[in-house]
């Protein structure tokens, strides 16, 4: 039997499925798993005895493992079929491409311009705080117009606060260390914090301690007893030269995402962002 209209084949066209393009599975592609609407970054493909598999992470850290079916995932809300990265390359001349994460976990804007400044700041207690926040945030932070800047300590928070003058369309995030019940520093926190100021912190003594021993290459941060410069009692008893600028190099450079972090730290930096880039 044939039909003159449709030849041989008697599917109508528009009963008959439309391949979906492939995608190579790159690391740090975000997709979407069509059966479990999970959600995450690819992290490795393996050739297992069922077939070959993908392994995701969701911006919690999770990680779920995904047969590579055929029309098994969304990319950008499209259907599309995850195959086996070749060497170099990414699916082929013209192949979909999808959101890359950036060192923060979120979804990388490409070729988008930093927006202007807004009015809103955030403040950090030192210098290494805002370079551990520029490595992982910076991406973000330009993206949203967010300038953080470092006050070296918190002492003087209160005049900090008063003269910047917090308001709606100012708002002010502040990220303290060792921000612990009955310390200084929640004192000080409690002097400024309302509608418009936003003070948050973790509860390392330093943010040196917010970096995963795992990424520095040691087991554990030493515990120094007080009376003690931590940062130079940190290097002495892990054998490092007595030099804190060089250390803090060595911490910084072994940082390369929101992953090398403590959550502790990951929370609060996320929250402040939040909070200053609020709808007026």
């Amino acid at each position: 039997m044939r039909s003159r209209e449709y030849g041989p084949d008697l599917t109508p066209p528009w009963k008959k499925s439309v391949p979906a393009p492939e995608v190579a599975a790159e690391p740090d592609l975000v997709v979407e798993e069509v059966a479990t609407g999970f959600c995450g970054a690819v992290v490795r493909c393996e050739k297992t005895a069922e077939g070959l598999t993908v392994t995701l992470e969701d911006r919690f850290g999770k990680h779920r493992v995904f047969p590579m079916e055929p029309r098994g995932f969304l990319l950008d809300g499209r259907t599309v079929t995850l195959v086996r990265p070749r060497g170099s390359a990414s699916g082929g001349p013209g192949a979909p491409r999808g959101p890359l994460l950036s060192a923060s976990g979120s979804i990388a804007v490409r070729g988008a311009r930093a927006r202007v400044a807004r009015a809103g700041r955030i403040y950090v207690e030192g210098r290494h705080d805002a370079e551990l926040v520029e490595r992982v945030w910076g991406h973000d932070l330009r993206i949203e117009g967010v300038v953080v800047e470092y006050l070296e300590g918190v002492d003087d928070l209160p005049a900090i606060v008063d003269a910047f003058s917090p308001g709606p369309d100012a708002r002010l995030g502040v990220l303290v260390d060792h921000l612990v019940p009955g310390s200084k520093e929640s004192r000080i926190a409690g002097q400024v914090t309302g509608d418009d100021v936003l003070v948050v912190g973790h509860p390392y003594i330093d943010v040196w301690e917010a970096v995963k021993p795992s990424s520095v290459g040691i087991r554990a941060w030493p515990v120094i007893p007080r009376g003690q410069d931590w940062k130079t009692g940190v290097c002495r008893e892990l054998g490092w030269d007595d030099n804190t600028g060089a250390a803090w190099q060595r911490i910084l450079s072994s940082v390369h995402s929101y992953k090398d972090l403590q959550p502790e730290l990951l929370g609060r930096v996320e929250e402040l962002i939040d909070f200053v880039t609020a709808p007026e």
